[in-house]
């Protein structure tokens, strides 16, 4: 019996789907979620009382620069609260004809009491689809004004444990909510992201179309932290193809897969298992040890690790004798432990890789 051949295809959800890098920019509303400030209901609804008065006023002022060609059937020459009467029946698509008020009296209790009834009701029954037309006009402009300029950002794919431990780490570097993108297809995961100020993408890493419109091509630096190894692999392939300068760093559970992503063009791999493992193991027998690892890798207070350029006097000396604790020193993309013969002396264009003091004055 002959074997049939494994082909590699397009899923037919995929192929029943237009491409996201074929589609306009009004079409990623949904896709593409850009951060948005927000406010209480009771705010949102006084913007919208001030918008319906600004425009009863701009049209009372309107009728009565021209109340010569208006016609009362009362008979008489308008005047400014026939001019604000026929304002706000207008606005308001009442109408008039068979019942007219006619005494200023009632003409005054329309326009106080009725008419400002009749706004709140257009505001409960037309507000929300206005709203929503109005919100997808802004992100459809946001999506196409941050398509056109984003560079050099940061790209989360999986917005798990680790995704969001990766950007809570970028947040404390000083890194802008607004140049970080979190790709998911979990809706929970992205808006929990959303709410950070994050620009968040619906889809699945693996796809090299979510990632275009996630703007990988042109991302500084992506974070792979999907909550499976092979997952980690097919994302790890897509990523690097498409960018293939960015820094890319991925996380796997296992350590026996660290050579596949490191195959599949990952710069670092971290093994999340058996580093929570040797922390889990220290922690029986020297709990401070533990306690300050968490403390370096905790950018909000205390020590944390930090990477910087040398100075210009640094240079010629040992990295052992500076007022920095130096753990290392960075030199043409390559880490050499303090202890290496290649870090007796600081060379130009090298970076120090040391602990520094954080306070929260600095935050």
């Amino acid at each position: 019996m002959r074997a049939h051949p494994f082909i590699v295809g397009r899923s037919d959800d995929e192929s029943a789907v237009d491409r996201l890098t074929s589609r306009p920019d009004h079409a990623l509303v949904g896709v593409i979620r850009m951060p948005e400030a927000t406010s209480s209901p009771v705010q949102s609804i006084v913007r919208r009382v001030i918008g319906a008065m600004l425009a009863l006023a701009a049209s009372v002022l309107i009728v009565y620069l021209d109340r010569d060609g208006y016609r009362d059937a009362a008979g008489g020459e308008l005047s400014l609260l026939d001019c604000v009467y026929y304002a706000t029946v207008s606005l308001s698509t009442t109408g008039y004809g068979d019942i007219t008020p006619v005494s200023p009296e009632a003409r005054l209790v329309n326009v106080l009491i009725i008419t400002p009834l009749r706004v709140l009701f257009l505001i409960v029954l037309v507000g929300t689809t206005l709203e929503v037309l109005t919100e997808r006009s802004r992100q459809a402009f946001k999506i196409q004004r941050w398509r056109s300029k984003v560079r050099d950002h940061v790209v989360v794919i999986g917005y798990g444990t680790k995704g969001r431990s990766a950007v809570k780490a970028l947040l404390g570097d000083d890194l802008e909510p607004g140049r970080i993108v979190v790709v998911d297809t979990d809706h929970t995961a992205l808006e929990a992201a959303s709410s950070l100020g994050l620009v968040t993408v619906n889809g699945s890493g693996t796809r090299s179309d979510v990632l275009r419109v996630a703007g990988i091509p042109r991302a500084r630096a992506i974070v792979v932290a999907p909550a499976r190894d092979d997952t980690a692999v097919l994302v790890t392939l897509t990523a690097r193809e498409l960018a293939p300068k960015a820094q890319l760093v991925a996380a796997v559970r296992e350590a026996e897969n660290v050579h596949l992503l490191r195959q599949s063009g990952a710069d670092s791999v971290v093994v999340s298992s058996e580093t929570a493992g040797r922390l889990l193991g220290m922690a029986t027998t020297t709990p401070s040890v533990v306690e300050m690892f968490e403390d370096l890798l905790t950018p909000d207070v205390g020590l944390a690790i930090a990477e910087r350029d040398v100075e210009q006097g640094e240079v010629g000396g040992s990295p052992r004798h500076l007022p920095d604790i130096v753990l290392g020193v960075v030199r043409e993309g390559r880490l050499y432990r303090v202890d290496a013969p290649e870090a007796d002396a600081i060379e130009q264009g090298d970076r120090l890789l040391y602990v520094k003091k954080v306070s929260p004055a600095d935050r």
